[in-house]
């Protein structure tokens, strides 16, 4: 995995941004199946931030490495793995952020692309849903990344998805990202 900063989102067509999703290959970590080797004592506060040892990582390439082994185990838990090894590290909420937006198109014909905290791109549809959970403190909204793994969406972008849903004129309100629609109100 290179160690080059993501583009500029902002910048970045849609077409582009999926043709950089297309192109980012990760390892195969549902195919690895080492012995479990114990604690990574790495822990991914909800905010996204990523801890070692209770220091935050500074580096956002090493994050992005990290990110790339990261694999949800049946059971729930999740790991870090190699071909060699298999480490427990502990998620807060959900391993990634979707930190910002990009819209194109309108209505039914709406492509709906998400920056990640890890400079990935992931455009929702089909097989990277939005919902939205219900808790304590309010709505949770997620972004299905890949293989159990979510992105919690940041108020800010929940926000500019509510606006859109607003003017979709839907019941239940929400958004429209490659021919699916997500309605914008926590599951049953």
């Amino acid at each position: 995995m290179p160690n080059t900063p993501p583009p500029d989102f902002a910048s970045l067509s849609l077409a582009e941004i999926a043709r950089l999703a297309e192109e980012h290959r990760l390892p195969p970590v549902e195919s690895w199946n080492p012995a479990h080797c114990g604690d990574s004592e790495m822990r991914i506060a909800r905010d996204g931030s990523w801890y070692h040892q209770g220091s935050p990582i500074g580096r956002p390439a090493m994050v992005r490495l990290f990110s790339t082994i990261l694999r949800r185990e049946p059971d729930g838990r999740f790991v870090l793995v190699t071909p060699v090894e298999k480490l427990d590290i502990l998620v807060e909420d959900a391993p990634f952020v979707a930190v910002e937006l990009k819209v194109e198109g309108e209505d039914e014909a709406m492509r709906l692309a998400f920056r990640l905290n890890t400079g990935d791109v992931v455009v929702a549809g089909p097989e990277h849903p939005l919902r939205i959970e219900s808790h304590e403190d309010g709505p949770h909204p997620y972004l299905k990344v890949r293989g159990g793994l979510d992105a919690l969406i940041v108020r800010s972008v929940y926000y500019e998805l509510a606006q859109l849903a607003l003017t979709q004129d839907e019941t239940p309100p929400g958004v429209w990202s490659q021919g699916v629609f997500f309605p914008l109100e926590p599951e049953a």
